[in-house]
């Protein structure tokens, strides 16, 4: 259980300075050239997709950027994978994140709905304060009737859980869970969770830190509270969601404005034994360096798309009106990787119709393969 707070004393200054401007001189570069981008939207979504892979990447999974964009289109070629449903969780969390004022995700509402304090749904048969469980009237004799209504409530617990996790999956609207009276989370199942883990405390000392530094720097601020988000370790099962909340608190301050920073994408170039040194210096310098290294990564990405919108608009000159070119040219850039499905159902095509469109195109097919075909630029 940990018991030593985070404190935001003796940071070492002198070192940090030279990369916390090296490291703001690049960001707002990147916001400035997105903010007049012909291919803003664009950019924007594959960052998103970018940024989810890099997250899981970091906890040692590897998810492919084609499978996840299939799945995000719901065209799976295969079942989708534990990795695969999680990198689809922080893209829905990206996109909820952007869509939303610049301010929302470090607000009150914001942060108890993308952390999930706002309580869970009742268990079947119990009511929000509790009563109804275990009010039936057993004999003590009757032991074994009374852990088979457990168990059936277990079960239907479960049940719940996996029907609104379908709906969520399929992109359905999910109403919020309901909060209990006393605005606490429901207890957690002690086989998947660490009961002593008090994620209440260490969110409020992360929210201490983050209150702690408003007289700091922004870019030097997000390393203190990235840094303070791995050493709390405030959340057992979404530690990837930090750096999306210290990506808010950039485009929250001006420095991002534009976009959503894809820091664990910038952290994928930097070793783990500089991540996780025992240094707290070597260790804000290397969350320094994962948001100028995100930073120069966009630049590099965003001028490949630019060069690829313009030989591509190339091929739409003297093009009926009517013609679905453009949109096919918007929907690559838009995506890592398009398939035939994708172009059929976004365009209003036929299958035929897709490949005709894609070859006039002339964009790179990426499978090598006859059965299942995608492209994108490269």
């Amino acid at each position: 259980m940990k018991t030593m707070a985070y404190t935001l004393d003796k940071l070492p200054l002198e070192t940090l300075i030279g990369p916390v401007a090296r490291a703001t001189e690049v960001l707002v570069r990147l916001d400035e050239r997105v903010a007049r981008s012909p291919v803003r939207d664009g950019f924007v979504e594959r960052q998103h997709f970018a940024d989810a892979a890099s997250a899981l990447w970091l906890e040692g999974e590897l998810v492919h950027l084609e499978d996840l964009v299939l799945h995000d289109a719901h065209m799976d070629i295969r079942t989708p994978t534990h990795e695969l449903t999680r990198a689809h969780a922080v893209l829905r969390t990206r996109r909820r994140i952007f869509a939303q004022k610049p301010d929302w995700a470090l607000s009150r509402d914001g942060f108890l709905a993308l952390t999930g304090r706002g309580g869970a749904m009742p268990a079947a048969g119990q009511s929000r304060d509790g009563e109804g469980a275990g009010t039936a009237s057993v004999e003590a004799d009757d032991r074994d009737d009374a852990e088979a209504d457990l168990l059936a409530e277990e079960f239907a617990e479960i049940d719940a859980v996996l029907a609104r996790s379908s709906k969520i999956l399929s992109g359905a609207d999910v109403p919020a869970k309901a909060a209990r009276p006393d605005n606490r989370p429901e207890p957690q199942n002690g086989l998947i969770y660490d009961l002593d883990w008090n994620e209440e405390e260490r969110l409020a000392e992360w929210q201490a830190v983050l209150a702690g530094t408003r007289a700091q720097p922004v870019v030097l601020r997000a390393a203190v509270l990235l840094e303070a988000w791995s050493d709390i370790e405030v959340l057992q099962h979404a530690t990837w969601l930090g750096p999306l909340l210290v990506a808010a608190l950039l485009r929250q301050e001006g420095l991002a404005a534009h976009h959503l920073a894809c820091i664990h994408l910038g952290a994928k170039n930097i070793p783990r034994e500089r991540r996780r040194a025992r240094s707290r210096g070597d260790r804000l310098l290397a969350s320094l360096d994962a948001i100028h290294d995100a930073a120069v990564a966009g630049l590099k990405e965003h001028d490949r798309l630019v060069l690829a919108k313009s030989q591509m608009e190339r091929k739409l000159r003297d093009r009926r009106a009517s013609s679905k070119l453009p949109d096919l040219v918007e929907l690559v850039l838009s995506r890592p990787l398009v398939s035939t499905g994708m172009i059929q159902e976004r365009l209003k095509l036929t299958k035929q119709g897709a490949l005709n469109l894609i070859g006039e195109l002339g964009v790179r097919e990426m499978t090598g393969r006859g059965r299942f075909r995608a492209w994108g630029i490269v």
